[in-house]
């Protein structure tokens, strides 16, 4: 039985994990076996720990993204095509890369077409970087970073509007006659995650279709380094203790107060997400530009012990990120918590290097 491999790509906090959650759990809940790959410059990363709570089969490649690490991609699928069944995989790249048609789409369908069905490739976007994009702006990244974006964007076979529970239908129409006209060799969706509006017929074209990889985008390497390079990157693991905390309240303010200290340095944040887990539940919330971005969900309640789990993303040097979330962690913690750091890893991305790179489409 062959495989369908599904690439949901999109720059940071386009809402690339929601989607994969809710897209599992619909095509679950149709029979269908399906698996989730994440991937990340580094370990210790919030959306495989979070799909893990509602998903079986999730497995990350971590330490590089999927173009550079081609073969760490492949076997990441193999292993979960080893688990069973395995009817559907969807994979979610790092939100900062691109290329994609060439480093992962063409080769996919070259050398594995006995095993894999391809379905196009789908590029998230949410609704206000999309407008900033359309109007020559960079959303408030440096140039480099938003030539990323727009990049992913000229090379989808889709591009799918999220987060349209924000916007007005004349706003939301307006806006898809704007994208179909800059990227005409797209199809065009929209939906919501939040309130599963157009998921069903997003999921539905993009689990049959086979019209994949149909372009390539042209990609100057050195901007897309520099894109990738003037973003500090920033995973790590924490183990808190108290008395009766108020684990939801502590998640609420942790991320507050990192956002309104972005927010004072004036700092374009691509996502800061936080996973906190306490005796089997959990509460996740993330900032995905300025701090009224903020979302929370989910609740852990009140306990003395948690386990948190924190990825930020923001256009700055990673030496000084790490300084800021250790200074607010422990600000946050004061008399009343106590921390225990159990790994971290601050970086800045090095220059893509792609292990395959087709200048044609297969």
């Amino acid at each position: 039985m062959k495989t369908r491999i599904i690439l949901v790509g999109g720059f940071l906090g386009a809402g690339k994990t929601t989607l994969l959650c809710e897209s599992a759990r619909m095509l679950s809940e149709q029979g269908k076996h399906v698996g989730l790959i994440t991937n990340d410059q580094a370990s210790g990363l919030v959306d495989t720990a979070f799909l893990e709570h509602s998903i079986r089969s999730v497995t990350e490649v971590s330490g590089s993204c999927f173009c550079c690490n081609f073969n760490g991609f492949v076997e990441a699928i193999s292993h979960l095509k080893a688990k069973g069944a395995m009817e559907m995989i969807i994979a979610e790249p790092v939100g900062s890369c691109t290329d994609l048609s060439a480093t992962i789409m063409q080769p996919l369908k070259q050398k594995f077409e006995e095993d894999l069905i391809v379905s196009p490739l789908s590029v998230l976007v949410d609704p206000e970087r999309l407008n900033a994009i359309l109007k020559g702006g960079t959303s408030g990244f440096h140039e480099s970073a938003a030539y990323i974006l727009q990049k992913q964007l000229d090379e989808a076979d889709m591009i799918v509007i999220t987060k349209i529970d924000l916007l007005s239908r004349d706003a939301l129409e307006t806006l898809k006659r704007r994208v179909a006209k800059r990227w005409p060799l797209a199809k065009i969706f929209s939906l919501s995650a939040k309130s599963g509006e157009g998921l069903e017929l997003w999921l539905d074209e993009v689990s049959h279709s086979t019209v994949a990889g149909t372009h390539l985008a042209e990609v100057d390497y050195d901007i897309y380094a520099q894109g990738e390079a003037v973003l500090g990157w920033l995973n790590t693991t924490v183990t808190l203790q108290g008395h009766s905390v108020n684990w939801d309240a502590f998640t609420h303010k942790m991320l507050k107060s990192l956002a309104e200290r972005f927010d004072a340095l004036n700092l374009a944040v691509g996502h800061v997400k936080v996973l906190l887990e306490a005796e089997k539940k959990y509460v996740i919330g993330n900032v995905t530009g300025k701090s009224e971005s903020l979302s929370i969900r989910g609740s852990a309640g009140s306990g003395n012990q948690a386990q948190m789990t924190l990825n930020a993303r923001v256009e700055m040097n990673p030496a000084a990120l790490d300084r800021i979330v250790t200074e607010v962690l422990s600000e946050v913690c004061g008399n009343e918590v106590t921390q225990k750091i159990e790994a971290s890893k601050c970086l800045q991305p090095g220059r893509p290097n792609p292990t395959y790179r087709y200048d044609y489409v297969v």
